[in-house]
């Protein structure tokens, strides 16, 4: 059994600058992978996997000037991103084909600054 819990902080200064941070790279990861999965899909590519888009998209993006900034934060919540949006693919799919129960479920969409900002931790971050 999974057990999962919600916590309301009240962050210092310094502590909301430094989330707001993980927010915004957990943000840019999800969205330029979303791009790529999007990009695949119309050109009838084979998806990526989960570990193409990790080597792309945190590691090498790190040692690039504009995403630098990526290696500021943890990479625990930046993979948990990209699971996250297999795992939305996945239900996505699986709706469409009729194999999942309720009505059809929605593509992932990007993450908007103005949305929820949320952050997964796993045991190891």
């Amino acid at each position: 059994m999974k057990a999962r819990y919600k916590y309301r902080i009240y962050p210092t200064i310094g502590q909301k600058h430094r989330l707001a941070k993980l927010f915004g790279c957990v943000r840019t990861v999800w969205n330029d992978s979303l791009a790529c999965y999007q990009e695949k899909y119309i050109l009838g590519q084979k998806k990526p996997s989960n570990s193409e888009l990790q080597k792309l998209f945190i590691t090498q993006a790190k040692n690039t000037e504009d995403r630098e900034w990526l290696s500021e934060v943890s990479v625990v919540p930046l993979q948990q991103s990209l699971n996250d949006l297999n795992q939305a693919y996945q239900n996505f799919f699986s709706s469409t084909k009729g194999k999942r129960k309720g009505k059809a479920i929605k593509p992932p969409r990007f993450k908007k600054r103005r949305s929820k900002q949320t952050a997964r931790f796993t045991l190891r971050g």
